[in-house]
């Protein structure tokens, strides 16, 4: 299975935060599936770390590359077709975060790893 990995997921995998759903540990801590952090991600972890609003994060925001790596996930870059698409979703839901996460879920064909009930009205396959 190939997992895309939402913030929230990613940041509680990291710390070892309970908070991640026992089926979620389970599917990252796979040996045989693909884990993927979009660039989304790391701009939405060091514009939150910014603004004061992701305390305690201040090694990752220092080494993302190093932290995914040491996991070993792998980096899912934005193309301009994430971007396309990602501004064409329909529906009310504006954050360009998660707009992203979606768009490059459905166009690479991953599972989004991610507690986001509202995920589920775009038909991505979510994974919690």
């Amino acid at each position: 299975m190939q997992l895309l990995l939402d913030t929230h997921a990613l940041l509680w995998w990291l710390a070892g935060d309970e908070q991640l759903s026992l089926a979620a540990r389970k599917a990252i801590a796979e040996e045989g599936n693909g884990i993927f952090v979009s660039t989304a991600s790391a701009w939405e972890i060091a514009t939150k770390h910014r603004f004061g609003r992701l305390p305690g994060v201040e090694a990752i925001v220092a080494d993302l590359d190093g932290a995914i790596a040491n996991q070993g996930f792998a980096a899912l870059p934005i193309s301009l077709r994430h971007g396309q698409a990602a501004g064409a979703l329909p529906g009310p839901h504006r954050d360009p975060f998660d707009r992203m996460l979606i768009a490059q879920a459905m166009l690479e064909d991953l599972v989004l790893v991610s507690n986001e009930l509202p995920f589920d009205a775009y038909g991505v396959r979510r994974l919690w």
